[in-house]
């Protein structure tokens, strides 16, 4: 059975905006989703979620895709730094990777220094989609275009779709499954 596995950001949980429904769409396809809640969401640092992305990098396999929402974006990329094994593909929406302004940047940039090893992410990934609005007021749209060209990927880019949470209107994200479907 294919996997996936969706990483939330700072203050959020597996329950919230699209993910629920993303997770019911995947498991209709045969896929078993897995969206682990990182502890203390509210204030995250790398000792407390690290190990959680750790104990999922022996779960991959050449079917698996990952999608990582905000500093859940970041958080994809480390898990790919980490994985040893090409997975399908990688999905990032309004991922935070240090260009500012982004809000909560103080708590994100733990995740953040030292930038990101974008070889190994995009040998470990066949393919990715990156997603970002113009009026996200969480993580600026030039974080999502500086993914797209590290991974050589055009930005799939939605206006007004803030930081495609629930205050956007984001509780199914069919752009994303349809992307996604596209590598099944």
């Amino acid at each position: 059975m294919p996997k996936a596995f969706l990483f939330h950001g700072t203050g959020g949980h597996s329950k919230e905006n699209w993910f629920p429904w993303i997770k019911t769409e995947l498991e209709s396809k045969g896929y078993e989703v897995t969206i682990p809640d990182f502890p203390d969401a509210n204030t995250p640092t790398p000792d407390k979620w690290y190990p959680v992305i750790d104990n999922l990098v022996n779960e991959v396999d050449s079917d698996s895709i990952v999608i990582g929402h905000s500093l859940g974006g970041a958080m994809a990329l480390r898990f790919l730094e980490k994985i040893k094994t090409t997975i399908n593909a990688t999905a990032l929406v309004s991922a935070a990777l240090g260009i500012p302004p982004i809000k909560y940047i103080e708590g994100d940039s733990p995740f953040l220094e030292g930038g990101f090893d974008w070889d190994t992410i995009r040998s470990n990934s066949d393919n990715f989609v990156v997603f970002h609005s113009d009026n996200d007021p969480f993580v600026c749209i030039e974080n999502g275009q500086k993914a797209a060209d590290e991974l050589k990927v055009e930005l799939s880019f939605v206006p007004n779709a803030g930081h495609f949470n629930e205050t956007a209107g984001y509780k199914e994200f069919p752009e994303l499954l349809n992307s996604l479907q596209s590598f099944f």
